[in-house]
């Protein structure tokens, strides 16, 4: 106790051992569903959901152990559910890239982003953005995640009018 006091200053934060693994696994709980939902998504596009069940699972560990480690912040970090919905229905669906393809793409706009947070370009280009951009593209990433959740719940369905349609209940049941 007296090392985990000494590293994470636990009594100047006004905190205890208890509330942080309370606190932890709270948190844990509220994310656990990335583990189901982020293989689901991704298997759609063609990769196998054990291995992305696997990376999902050891990127949030390593994700989180660095920002304990090295940030000292009590962050719990894994894969975002907006961003792999457009890997796996837009770029590999509607776009036709295989998913090796894709993944290699997000390899290298990570090194980009690497290279850009190491300067100050990367903030430069955050700061150049208004708000009311970052709240529209939240907004509409949200709303992209609603619209799967609906679509994978066969609550929308495809039309040859309005491209989409709310599914009717009534056929269901004739």
């Amino acid at each position: 106790m007296e090392f985990l006091e000494r590293v994470f200053h636990l009594k100047e934060h006004k905190t205890d051992v208890k509330t942080e693994v309370i606190a932890g696994i709270t948190t844990f709980m509220a994310m656990a569903y990335i583990l189901a939902v982020n293989p689901s998504i991704l298997k759609d596009a063609g990769m196998d959901s054990g291995a992305v069940f696997t990376a999902t699972a050891l990127a949030a560990l390593v994700g989180t152990l660095l920002m304990v480690v090295l940030a000292n912040y009590p962050f719990v970090l894994a894969p975002g559910m907006g961003l792999n919905a457009y890997f796996a229905y837009t770029v590999c669906g509607n776009m036709g890239y295989s998913w090796e393809v894709a993944l290699a793409a997000v390899f290298i706009e990570g090194i980009v982003f690497i290279i850009l947070s190491m300067t100050s370009v990367r903030e430069a280009i955050f700061n150049a953005i208004p708000m009311t951009l970052k709240y529209a593209v939240t907004t509409g990433i949200g709303l992209f995640i609603t619209f799967l959740g609906l679509k994978n719940a066969n609550l929308v369905v495809p039309d040859n009018s309005t491209y989409v349609a709310v599914y009717s209940f009534k056929d269901a049941i004739a």
